[in-house]
């Protein structure tokens, strides 16, 4: 008897996870444990894990169900999380205060001003849930898919010894894009990647011995390929080598394509291709549209997907529960694996699993100019961990200063302002400790406003009317 649990019943990981894990062949008994803090979300996905479990003849399954994650977390044999903590009530704040500083998101969920707010809402919840873990299921196997992803892996290893992962599937999805694109078959394609989260990097990509990175920069002289994927085919052709998010996400990773105007139009296209406030305009709507599909599936009104897909849960619990060695790509401490990125990181590379558990394996050096990249967004992961773990707002303040897009549009003063505003637009959801400034630094700030009216020169008038103007 198999018991895996999921935190955040009401995600869209729900269907495909479970249904991929009642696909493996040997798992006739279980418990599919579920948990989210709302009820009318949980009652729906109960129904709908029901039907599955009849719909595939798993009649050795039942579902166990709660908003209390302490009732279903003992006995859990592996733990997934896919937590979200108010997101759906920031997200407008999230994108419509940085852009009123000229920082114009696409997702912002994982890097920059909106990723950093997310992990102020989400980290601490998961802290939580790492302490009721170790208490009560120590034995589970833990996987995250919560974004920001390199930001929960970080705060996570350094929370808990549980064996932990924090899995995503741009890895699968960009490794089958470029097999595509290469007009090879997949099965055929040899490749190594590497990197951080969203930032990893495919060094190796061959067909045969052959190097298939000429057929690709060939490939994108076709007008029609290029604009299938035009930010990540730019950084392939200036940096030598691809990158495993989307187009529109990885456009906020990196300064170059979302500071102008101009390079938004050249650069960007609608949806996931870079669609300025895309998050922020869809969630809403998407969160309505699910719920409205599942009770559908759920009611036997709309067909179920029953296949098995390329999420890596159901590997890790085939391959740790049978002991059927698997190759997955995660999230993991850079214990030397990547060596010229930061050893108290955390990187995306290659991991064993067996019966043994989570194995990680070297990937070696980056070519500098990709690693140059990946450090930049690994200084912002780092200080925004060490803000939320030692009650640093400063900290926080001084990684949305880092964040590499941020940077390449406001000044530091400028940021700090925005993160004011970010803070105050979030309290409700936010640390106590960041939803508000120290009472010695409003102190300090209204002394110094005093001194700047009784100093001020004309030319200091006309540089902060400016600088108004030029955020609008």
């Amino acid at each position: 008897m198999v018991k895996v649990t999921l935190l955040g019943a009401g995600s869209g990981f729900t269907l495909p996870l479970f249904t991929d894990i009642l696909n493996i062949e040997g798992v006739d008994r279980g418990i599919i444990g579920l948990v989210d803090i709302d009820a009318k979300r949980l009652a729906i996905n109960i129904k709908l894990m029901e039907r599955v479990i009849e719909l595939l003849g798993k009649k050795g399954w039942r579902v166990e169900a709660s908003t209390d994650r302490c009732e279903i977390l003992p006995k859990t044999d592996y733990l997934i999380s896919t937590v979200e903590v108010s997101g759906v009530h920031c997200v407008r704040h999230d994108y419509d205060i940085p852009l009123k500083y000229g920082i114009d998101q696409c997702i912002g969920d994982t890097i920059g001003p909106g990723g950093v707010m997310k992990a102020l809402r989400t980290l601490p919840a998961f802290i939580e849930i790492l302490q009721d873990a170790k208490r009560l299921c120590p034995n589970a196997l833990l996987m995250n898919y919560t974004n920001p992803m390199s930001i929960m892996s970080l705060g996570t290893v350094r929370t808990t010894d549980q064996p932990y992962v924090g899995l995503c599937h741009s890895v699968q999805g960009s490794s089958r894009h470029l097999a595509n694109v290469a007009g090879v078959p997949y099965d055929e394609m040899e490749w190594r990647c590497g990197g951080v989260n969203h930032m990893a990097w495919f060094t190796e990509l061959r067909h045969k011995g052959k190097d298939l990175y000429p057929v690709l920069l060939e490939a994108i002289e076709d007008p029609e390929v290029l604009e299938k994927d035009p930010v990540r085919f730019e950084i392939m052709r200036q940096f030598g080598y691809f990158v495993t998010e989307s187009s529109g996400h990885f456009s906020e990773y990196v300064p170059y394509f979302r500071k102008r105007k101009d390079l938004i139009k050249r650069y960007c296209r609608d949806g996931f291709l870079g669609g300025s406030g895309f998050y922020a305009n869809s969630w809403p709507e998407w969160r309505q549209n699910v719920d409205k599909q599942r009770r559908a599936m759920a009611s036997g009104k709309e067909d179920i997907p029953l296949n098995r897909g390329l999420e890596y849960a159901a590997d890790i619990i085939e391959a740790h529960l049978f002991d059927r060695p698997t190759i997955i790509h995660a999230s993991v401490p850079n214990t030397g694996l990547i060596p010229n990125l930061p050893l108290d990181g955390v990187v995306e590379v290659a991991v064993l699993v067996n019966r043994e558990g989570y194995t990680p394996s070297y990937f070696g050096p980056l070519p500098e100019q990709v690693a140059a990249l990946c450090r930049s967004n690994m200084a912002v992961y780092e200080l925004t961990v060490q803000g939320i773990l030692n009650g640093d707002r400063e900290s926080i303040i001084h990684a949305m200063m880092l964040d590499p897009l941020s940077a390449a549009v406001c000044s530091p003063a400028e940021i700090r302002e925005m993160a004011e505003e970010l803070f105050a637009a979030d309290r409700k959801y936010i640390p106590a400790w960041c939803a508000s400034k120290p009472k010695a630094a409003k102190k300090a700030k209204k002394k110094s406003g005093a001194a700047r009216k009784r100093k001020a020169k004309p030319d200091d008038a006309v540089s902060e009317v400016s600088s108004m103007a030029a955020r609008k």
